[in-house]
Formats: structure tokens, sequence, C-alpha cells
């Protein structure tokens, strides 16, 4: 008994016509009448009640339909299971990176990810997390590893919840200190990202509830521009903690406190959006990894 042929027996039953069922199929009436006539002698039963009018399904054609229904059903389910399988195989996704992070642990899982699907490719921009959260919404990029909060349009999975730390030169006269308040900053220069990074926003915010205004001198995207200007004694900055595990010795970082800064990183994506299978795998592979 073949799939197709139960298939036949389904557009019979709902036509109630070998010839109407026939053509609904491109096949030809004697074929459809071959094939159910063939089913019915596999299974030793007829299958309609033949008149002039219409067919009808007998007690055994009634039992077969509501189990070809159902091997038709679970059948189509395969196929649909096997063609995203088949999508996995292939396909490019377009991820924005705030320039801000350290990207080793974001590399990891993209290898991690290319391992298990070698075939996929990758488009990786780096920006601002507000540029990244347009680029998002505008359909430029599938993704987007962004500093939070971010706009309720977004779907997020948070995977690094971390406090900043004060990053000084090494000659800076705060450079042996364990711990400082940000009350103690209100007369130094601020060197800090540009107007496209969430992390600014953070940081302002802060000193303005401490009772300042940060003083900022210098405004950039490039996160070793940043740390060069440090080392040269230009002013301070504000780094999440993984960042500043990658920093050179020319700088030192210092834990704050009262009040401590938060920083939490996510994966974004469009939340009425529609993800491919492809897409769908690297959330779930996200959220099994970026643990």
């Amino acid at each position: 008994m073949e799939i197709k042929h139960l298939q036949y027996f389904m557009e019979v039953t709902k036509t109630g016509s070998f010839t109407q069922a026939a053509n609904q199929l491109y096949i030809t009436q004697p074929a459809i009448s071959r094939i159910i006539k063939s089913l019915e002698e596999e299974l030793g039963f007829p299958l309609f009640i033949r008149s002039r009018k219409k067919l009808v399904l007998t007690e055994a054609g009634k039992v077969l339909h509501e189990h070809a229904k159902k091997i038709d059903k679970q059948y189509q389910a395969m196929l649909f299971d096997l063609e995203q399988f088949q999508q996995l195989k292939k396909g490019h996704m377009r991820i924005g990176l705030p320039s801000i992070t350290n990207a080793f642990f974001f590399s990891q899982f993209i290898a991690s990810f290319h391992r298990r699907y070698p075939d996929i490719t990758f488009q990786l921009e780096e920006d601002g997390s507000k540029r990244i959260e347009e680029k998002v919404n505008e359909g430029e990029l599938d993704f987007g590893v962004v500093v939070l909060p971010t706009q309720d349009d977004f779907a997020t999975y948070t995977f690094i919840q971390e406090g900043l730390k004060l990053i000084v030169p090494t000659t800076h006269r705060f450079a042996h200190k364990k711990k400082i308040t940000l009350n103690e900053l209100k007369e130094e220069s601020f060197i800090m990202f540009n107007n496209d990074f969430s992390l600014r926003e953070s940081i302002v915010s802060a000193c303005k509830d401490t009772g300042f205004e940060p003083k900022i001198i210098l405004e950039t995207s490039q996160l070793d521009f940043i740390e060069e200007m440090v080392a040269s004694n230009v002013g301070i900055t504000f780094l999440p903690d993984s960042t500043c595990r990658e920093l050179t010795d020319k700088v030192t970082s210092i834990s704050v406190a009262n009040p401590t800064i938060k920083w939490e990183l996510a994966l974004i994506w469009k939340k009425d959006g529609h993800l491919s299978s492809v897409m769908q795998e690297f959330v779930r592979f996200a959220k099994e990894t970026l643990i």
C-alpha cells in the first residue's frame, strides 16, 4: 500500500467521483479506478458503494479513511521536518556586534555553531547598540548583540550581566586603588563611546544620579583608540569587566562602588519577524551555549 494511493483514495472520498478526483489529481479516470480496485483487493473489502449519483464509503471505507487521514498528516509532518532539516544545511545570517565587547566569547560561539552547520555563512558588523537596533528593526540585520535596556519591539536573550570598571593609566593617582566611588571622579576628564552606544547613557546617567555632569573631552566608536587615549593620560573611561581582561598593561582597571554600574548584554531579534529554521536553530543554540 502506497502513500500516494491512500491520497488518491481520500480525493475520491472528498469528491465522491472517480472522474472529478482524476481531474483534481491530473490522472486519467481509468487509472484512479484501477488504484482503488487494487486497494480493495489488497484489503479484501469494498471501499465504496457505487451508484450513478455519488460514491459512498462502505464501513470498511470509513475505517480506512480515518486512518488514511492520520497517515497523510504524519507523512506531511515528516516532509516538513525533512525540509526544515535540509534548510538547516545552508543559510546566511547577518549579525551586529558592539565594538565595545570582547569578541572572543562570540567568536567561540560562532565557531561552535559553524562546526555543527558548516554550510551556514555569516556577515558580522561592528557598531553601537543603537545603530544595531535600528538595523535589526529595518531588516538590515537578522540578529544583534546589544546593551540592555532595548526597545519592546525585540525578543531578547540576556547572556552577560556584569559590572563596569574604571579604566585609568598606570600613572594615575587612582591606579593603586582597589575600589572607587563615582563621586571621586567629578573633576576627571572622561573619554566616552559616542552617542550610538547605550553604554554611554548608562555612565552619564549614573554620574548625574551621583550629583555631577561628566566632563567628556573625547568621543569615539573605537575601543582600541579609547584605550590608547587613556594610556596617554588624556582621560579616564569605564568598560565592562570582561573587556577589561583584554586590555594592555598600560592601563589598570578599578572596581566602582556607590553606585555600581551594571551592564547587560543580550541577543536581539524582531519580535514579530519571521524566523527561518536556520534562525530558530541559531536562537536555540545561543540559549544552550551562551550561558
